[in-house]
């Protein structure tokens, strides 16, 4: 009986499990190469979240000199750094003489875009706008300001056109703005009649200088008709990101068209209904109508992604032509926001970056805690994913049980079973 206790003892006694990361257990690697001594980013494209494990918890990087220790870094992504959609609170709303003029309370911040929220459909409108300094109680009081230009806005749904109601401003910091507003009936629609229910309220985007900035994931050239659907389709690798669709045209295409889009994606092997799916549109307008030249058009959607967090996906992408003819697309392209690898480099010496060891915890580094990490540091060069040519697969070091965890239930089934014996033998020298 005492050899038991030894026997389950040597099933259990594990071998320390190694975690260091040795250059030869990386399956892949590539080479990036700063642009100047001290703090330098890379960005990381696709290959790198599909080859390396979850988030990015393998990324090593090394100086090429053999003996070097790993240098720490620190990931960063792309997301903008003001808030998302404020909004303007509309001031002194009134028609005037057919203008209608109000002012907008802009928030604190730098902001480009301010987007109106109109009523009405089917009119060609003129935007004056001046920014202003200061104001009494009652609105703007500063009759001068800055004139910030003029704009065209429009809704042409009856020409089954797109509509637009964005002021493309340059950067501003006005804390308010006066806007004067003449608003007239579309080419070949009934009358429009401007009135201050028309307007509704406004929002302000983040700068244009503010926004997330987008990285490649995928990207197709190959399309197909479905019935008067245009498809895209595309299989996409595990854990890679997607937040945003963008449509190529032909350079040779100067029509006008606005087309609802749908982006779908399920887990590869499973029903398209086991999947989400986003909708949106892509429009272009390019004419001149009532004497204003209209030139605006939108080619991307915000499209975030699920179901490829997990396994690999498939997406498919669908442009509803309606009875138009197929526009002539060129290339459809999935893009993540921008994600940075970025470290403190001793020189200009290239160095390697190590992935695709699932097995290795995340680094825990002081670096992100210790350093400014900004737009302005330099990019660093980052070279072609490429095979390890040592890599040799980590020995498994977990311990016997964990191995072969089958012997575990084998053991206590023998126990159970000596025990019984035991038991058995025992009680046949209980006194009757």
């Amino acid at each position: 009986m005492k050899a038991l206790p030894l026997l389950l003892l040597f099933f259990w006694q594990a071998a320390a499990p190694s975690n260091t990361a040795e250059r030869a257990y990386f399956l892949y690697q590539r080479s990036i190469v700063p642009t100047a001594p001290g703090l330098n980013c890379a960005v990381l494209d696709a290959d790198v979240f599909a080859h390396s494990g979850a988030s990015l918890k393998d990324l090593r990087l090394f100086p090429q000199t053999a003996q070097a220790r790993e240098i720490p870094y620190a990931v960063t992504l792309s997301e903008p750094i003001q808030p998302d959609a404020e909004p303007a609170r509309v001031l002194n709303l009134g028609l005037r003489n057919g203008v209608l003029s109000f002012d907008l309370a802009m928030p604190r911040r730098p902001y480009t875009d301010v987007v109106l929220s109109l009523a009405g459909q089917d009119y060609i409108a003129s935007a004056t706008v001046t920014g202003i300094d200061a104001t009494g109680e009652s609105g703007a009081s500063n009759p001068g300001g800055t004139r910030l230009g003029e704009f065209t806005l429009f809704d042409l749904t009856s020409q089954h056109l797109s509509r637009s109601s964005t002021l493309p401003l340059q950067e501003s910091s006005f804390p308010f703005l006066h806007i004067d507003l003449i608003a007239s009936a579309a080419p070949g629609t009934r009358r429009f009649d401007p009135n201050p229910q028309m307007v509704l309220g406004a929002s302000v985007p983040p700068s244009r200088e503010a926004q997330s900035v987008y990285t490649l994931a995928s990207e197709t050239r190959t399309l197909t008709q479905r019935g008067r659907q245009t498809v895209a389709r595309f299989p996409l690798p595990e854990r890679v990101p997607v937040e945003r669709v963008t449509f190529v045209l032909s350079p040779q295409f100067r029509g006008n068209f606005t087309r609802d889009v749908a982006i779908s994606d399920h887990p590869a092997d499973t029903t398209n209904a086991a999947g989400e799916t986003v909708s949106g549109s892509i429009f272009r307008v390019h004419l001149a109508q009532s004497g204003r030249e209209i030139d605006q058009q939108r080619l991307s959607i915000p499209a975030t992604l699920g179901s490829n967090l997990q396994s690999a996906a498939e997406v498919e992408i669908t442009v509803d032509n309606g009875d138009d003819q197929p526009l002539p697309i060129a290339a459809v392209l999935l893009e993540m926001r921008q994600r940075r690898l970025c470290f403190d480099a001793p020189s200009t010496a290239p160095l390697t970056l190590f992935y695709g060891e699932p097995t290795l915890p995340s680094p825990i580094y002081d670096f992100a805690r210790t350093v400014s990490l900004t737009n302005q540091i330099p990019v660093a060069r980052v070279g072609p994913e490429q095979k390890n040519p040592v890599y040799t697969p980590r020995p498994d070091t977990r311990a016997f049980t964990e191995r072969h965890p089958e012997v575990i239930w084998v053991a206590f089934l023998g126990v159970v079973c000596i025990l019984a014996v035991v038991a058995i033998r025992s009680s046949r020298h209980l006194p009757r």
